[in-house]
């Protein structure tokens, strides 16, 4: 099966970034969000995204142009009609998820993939929510889409073998590396990282190091390329406590049991960088630590 449109569903910053990786693949792309206003605001962001890749000499104007000819508005789901692959990237909530399903398959041809973006939920329970688990398929790019070279593909118990060859030739042809995980909860990627960032904040929660202490440790110490608190800042700390329960509650281990002081920012709407405070304040435009 050839892809040849894509439709992606969420103009956030993950669905916005696969939107650009296929555009500039050469893949035509719909994307659709829940309101118009906020499907033409994910077009405008990735317009600005793409300008910001151009003048960091990134990539160059020609291909960001043709890119972005590519990228087009859905103004309902009913447009995804002649797409060969639907992915789903909204937030990580599988109530939210399951409910789009419900709504997008109606307007699916038969042959059409169908696809999420989750980075932890099951992907055999969000397929069957569909009318198609044979031909639905976890798909987790990493975030920036555009930058980051791993995509991680995940097999649901009915993911037929023809669904994944066709999502791994998409991804080779997307410039992607393509790891297959199984079906555990945040796969491979985020059961091993989002546990460490979690561990982060509970060392801050402690007082065992402040929040500069705990990333300068960790990129100096651990020669990571930033701090586990400035990572979970450009995460996002709802979609971290999302992950964490998920992994709380489907492995039953206390070890993975959300960090109060996580729960106690995502509480207050301190939620990173999209919010402009977490566990920095970025009001200012110099990141300050809040604790």
């Amino acid at each position: 099966m050839n892809i040849s449109k894509v439709g992606v569903i969420g103009a956030g910053q993950m669905g916005t970034g696969i939107a650009q990786v296929c555009g500039l693949a050469g893949i035509d792309v719909l994307l659709n969000d829940v309101t118009e206003a906020r499907t033409a605001g994910g077009i405008e962001a990735l317009r600005r995204n793409f300008g910001k890749l151009v003048e960091r000499r990134a990539l160059e104007a020609e291909a960001v142009e043709a890119a972005t000819l590519r990228i087009s508005p859905a103004p309902d789901l009913a447009a995804f009609g002649e797409c060969d692959l639907v992915i789903e990237a909204a937030s990580e909530n599988e109530e939210v998820k399951r409910r789009i399903f419900g709504m997008v398959c109606p307007h699916l041809k038969s042959e059409a993939l169908l696809a999420s973006n989750t980075s932890s939920i099951s992907i055999t329970r969000l397929a069957a929510a569909t009318d198609r688990p044979e031909k639905f398929i976890g798909i987790h790019f990493m975030n920036p889409a555009v930058k980051m070279q791993l995509v991680e593909l995940i097999r649901g118990i009915a993911t037929e073998d023809a669904t994944f060859e066709v999502a791994k030739d998409f991804l080779a042809r997307l410039g992607k590396t393509a790891t297959l995980s199984e079906d555990f909860p945040a796969f491979i990627v985020n059961r091993i990282l989002l546990p460490m960032i979690n561990e982060a904040i509970y060392t801050l929660y402690e007082g065992v190091g402040s929040v500069e202490a705990i990333d300068t440790a960790m990129k100096l110490g651990a020669n990571h390329p930033m701090g586990p608190l400035t990572l979970a800042d450009f995460i996002g700390l709802d979609t971290l406590l999302s992950v964490m329960q998920v992994l709380h509650e489907g492995l039953a281990d206390p070890k993975y049991r959300p960090c109060p002081l996580l729960v106690k920012y995502v509480e207050a709407g301190w939620l990173g960088r999209k919010t402009q405070r977490g566990f920095y304040d970025y009001r200012s435009g110099t990141p300050v630590p809040t604790r």
